[in-house]
């Protein structure tokens, strides 16, 4: 239970009676996952050797209908990595404000979690990285460029403590796995698909959309397609032995905790439980997994909202992370919270919800129990025909079904939108609308076309569109039809091609072909992997024609044994971040 940090250590001879030590230099001390004693103690080594000496990962993303991923490079014991995580403490606010009790505190796991949960993120005190949701990304590098954490920390350091530009989610919890494992503390990154971002801590997350269908972003709450944050295990010996484990850490700037944007940490089993009045953040955590969501019809004109639906089984899907020693993922969603739709799990939300004083107090903004009852006519969905590919055509169905046994007239507006991932339109893409006379219980089908000259301008570095339908039926209520859709890049092949020895040169070939019937244009190919090269390799790839392929070819030279991986990002104009990994045995 000591400090961890710089400790200086010196000798003293008694014999010769000089009195002054003679230094024999410094050394850091860390947490130690190993030691039963120790606050981070981790009885299994394969987790210990996974969530603390693992310096590559897997992180999830997409959307619940499409989840995809990619590697990244956490890079903890790469050359200056400690000394960068040692000066993160030493700028926190705590350490300005009073240096001595902040450095007294470093002995204790969730305490330094959440101050680096702080310092992650620019806000408040100048930290590591800035965020940037809007979809531009000028004058500094789109999150979704960066590859590992390295960069992220080395720029930080070496534009004297600046934030770097620009981080979103996932960026923000690769950075704070890197810092924590680096310290000793055992660290996971973690991706909740349908994540909540409840501003007004209502357990509810409103969403509005106006008559022709479009999504307004009119509200501070929103539910995020996913978002990644990070479980760190330690003891809570200030809560009691059940809550100890894995504990939520989040150093994403979505809300402020006691006045500055810092999140966690909080327990997972406090979560599972609806135990939200414990520390930390519980309640923004809970709902993050659990909020009930509404989707409103909101009139500019008159401000008049009328509830289209309500959802209490939509968020928090999936959540995911990675296997231990595998590159697979793991679904942890039973360890947040009973099984979706379960008696215990409306219990948990009732006691959380009464825990917050929701229950007694009236809130105007809810809506009245015999909206939430109210019926449709119609029910609809957006069937996919077929993958979405960047450079392709998107091809969707409107599926339409009368319920009833008269027949019904609908009006439909329909809009496509590209997003960022936190589901913020962008850029309206398409737009159409279409009137349907319905006989009793009959089902229809409605192809969708969206072409690739209609959105290839308009997509954002996450490749993500809003597909909404939202039907007037006559003398009946709305109903919202949405599809959230990830588009996939284009395959990128990597091929070693020999066999990797310890100082020896290996050529590795990078295989790309351009999918699409024009040219692209600004291409770069980026390489990074411990242990097989020193820093970033970026080579520059000539223009490639409508269909030609490239093979681009470099030379490695690893400097040390056993499993390691190469990361690579290939962007062009027409395909930002294409991103794979591969597996060396060297």
């Amino acid at each position: 239970n000591a400090i961890i940090g710089r400790y200086k250590l010196s000798v003293q001879s008694t014999a010769s009676g000089s009195s002054s030590p003679a230094s024999l230099g410094t050394f850091v001390l860390l947490f130690n996952p190993w030691s039963s004693g120790d606050d981070v103690f981790m009885s299994n080594k394969a987790e210990c050797e996974e969530y603390v000496l693992e310096e590559f990962g897997i992180i999830f993303a997409g959307n619940k209908n499409h989840i995809n991923s990619f590697g990244w490079n956490f890079g903890q014991f790469q050359e200056d990595i400690l000394n960068i995580c040692l000066s993160m403490l030493d700028r926190s606010l705590n350490y300005r404000q009073d240096p001595a009790t902040d450095v007294s505190h470093r002995n204790d796991p969730k305490y330094l979690g959440r101050v680096l949960s702080a310092m992650v993120n620019a806000n408040d005190d100048h930290g590591v990285l800035l965020g940037n949701w809007s979809g531009n990304y000028e004058g500094g590098k789109s999150p979704s460029s960066w590859t590992g954490s390295g960069e992220i920390l080395q720029n930080w350091k070496k534009s004297g403590f600046k934030p770097v530009k620009y981080g979103q989610c996932w960026v923000f919890a690769a950075v704070l796995t890197t810092a924590l494992r680096c310290l000793g503390i055992p660290t996971r990154t973690i991706t909740n698909f349908s994540s909540a971002h409840d501003a007004d801590g209502n357990l509810r997350v409103d969403e509005f959309y106006d008559a022709s269908g479009n999504h307004l972003d009119r509200a501070a709450d929103s539910i995020w397609n996913f978002h990644v944050w990070n479980e760190s295990w330690f003891s809570r010996s200030d809560l009691g032995p059940s809550y100890s484990g894995w504990q939520v850490l989040d150093a994403t700037p979505q809300e402020e905790s006691e006045g500055i944007y810092q999140c966690g940490p909080a327990s997972r089993h406090a979560i599972k439980e609806g135990d939200v009045d414990l520390d930390y953040d519980c309640p923004f955590v809970f709902a993050e997994v659990n909020a009930d969501c509404m989707y409103w019809n909101y009139d500019s004109a008159t401000r008049k909202k009328t509830l289209i639906f309500s959802k209490s089984t939509e968020i928090g899907q999936f959540i995911s992370t990675k296997a231990v020693g595998r590159d697979d993922r793991v679904d942890v969603t039973n360890d947040y919270k009973y099984e979706e739709g379960s008696k215990k799990e409306r219990d948990v939300f009732k006691k959380a919800r009464k825990k917050l004083g929701l229950e007694d107090k009236f809130d105007p903004t809810a809506p009245t129990q015999e909206e939430i009852d109210q019926k449709p006519d119609i029910s609809g969905k957006f069937k996919v025909d077929g993958p979405f590919e960047v450079g392709k055509d998107l091809n969707l169905i409107l599926v339409l079904a009368n319920l009833q046994s008269d027949a019904k007239t609908v009006n439909v507006n329909m809009t496509a939108w590209s997003t960022v991932y936190t589901r913020r339109p962008v850029y309206e893409i398409w737009k159409d609308s279409i009137s349907v006379a319905l006989s009793p219980k009959e089902e229809k089908q409605f192809p969708i076309k969206i072409s690739y000259t209609e959105y290839q301008q308009q997509l954002t570095t996450d490749k993500m569109i809003q597909v909404t339908a939202l039907c007037h039926v006559e003398g009946g209520i709305q109903v919202l039809v949405q599809r959230d859709i990830t588009l996939d890049n284009p395959a990128i092949d990597i091929q070693v091609l020999g066999e990797a020895k310890v100082n020896k040169e290996v050529d590795v070939e990078v295989i790309f072909t351009n999918p699409i019937d024009m040219e692209v244009t600004d291409c770069v190919l980026q390489v990074q992997g411990n242990d097989l090269l020193r820093g970033i390799l970026k080579i520059d790839v000539p223009p490639l024609k409508a269909s030609e392929k490239s093979r681009t070819k470099f030379k490695l030279t690893p400097f040390e044994t056993g499993p390691k991986h190469l990361l690579v990002n290939f962007s062009c104009d027409k395909f930002p971040d294409i991103k794979t990994f591969k597996m060396v045995n060297v």
